[in-house]
């Protein structure tokens, strides 16, 4: 019997619905199929990204104007005072930079292993819903380029519009964090306009969803449930996104964990698993 006081609910995690062999996880194919797929996933992203062009550049500025007026027309216009708020704590907007750059991929990766080695059903389910809200966002980067609120009037970057009356500074740039998109390499490679839906808060909600239920501990399940929170306070304090950013990177993840039911029966993992099975 699980103690009551563990991080940990181990009650959810039945005998496998298919134990074939076929079916089985192996940490070698996991790791495979994880890596295929984010590199084709970064390829297809970057394709349609700020490397296009002084053509997709406007598109992105456009549709960074259509997005703050339309928060405007609703009252909710409030990145650039929020921004502006903090902007003269260096150590402040360098932690939270710090936050952007390092938690999306640790977190992430952290749950993804954790429920291969505890939960393999859990796993076999959020897993695929991650891959499907992940390939979904790539519609919007495609469809939709958006940019970046530190972009706007940045007259340093290629890729920024340099256009005055928007009160933003790449914080990435000054005072910094760990990377920076106009650091050499990243530049070049890097779609500065892949901004709507937020993934990092599609994937922080993900984290939520695939943890809470068999987190145990009260300060474990406040910890991941604040997770996205403080995801969202860090893609607008350090001008990398719009709130509606984060609202679109929600829509994804509620269609890919629907989508993530017949997936879930094409990729290699326990059979029959549903939703009812990780709620």
């Amino acid at each position: 019997m699980t103690n009551e006081n563990s991080t940990l609910d181990n009650s959810n995690e039945t005998a496998p619905h298919d134990a074939t062999p076929h079916r089985r996880l192996r940490w070698w194919v996991e790791a495979l199929i994880t890596l295929v797929f984010y590199v084709i996933y970064s390829a297809v992203r970057n394709q349609f990204g700020s490397t296009m062009g002084t053509s997709i550049k406007e598109s992105a500025f456009d549709n960074a104007i259509r997005v703050i007026d339309g928060e405007k027309a609703l009252g909710l216009y409030f990145e650039e005072w929020i921004h502006q708020k903090f902007l003269d704590w260096d150590s402040f907007i360098i932690f939270w930079n710090i936050f952007y750059g390092s938690f999306h991929f640790m977190v992430t990766i952290g749950a993804m292993v954790w429920l291969f080695l505890r939960f393999p059903h859990r796993y076999t389910y959020m897993r695929s819903a991650l891959a499907s809200t992940t390939s979904l966002a790539l519609i919007g980067f495609a469809f939709f380029p958006l940019m970046p609120p530190r972009l706007l009037s940045n007259c340093t970057s290629q890729y920024g519009a340099c256009v005055p009356g928007h009160d933003y500074v790449d914080t990435l740039v000054d005072p910094g964090g760990l990377w920076s998109f106009e650091s050499g390499t990243m530049e070049s490679i890097s779609n500065q306009y892949a901004a709507m839906p937020s993934l990092h808060v599609g994937w922080a909600l993900w984290c939520t969803v695939a943890l809470f239920p068999i987190l145990r501990a009260r300060w474990a399940k406040g910890a991941i449930a604040l997770y996205p929170v403080l995801t969202l306070f860090s893609i607008i304090v350090t001008a990398n996104h719009y709130w509606i950013d984060a609202v679109g990177g929600i829509v994804a993840l509620s269609i890919g964990l629907i989508l993530a039911v017949p997936l879930a029966r094409l990729l290699p993992g326990p059979a029959g698993t549903i939703m009812s099975d990780v709620a």
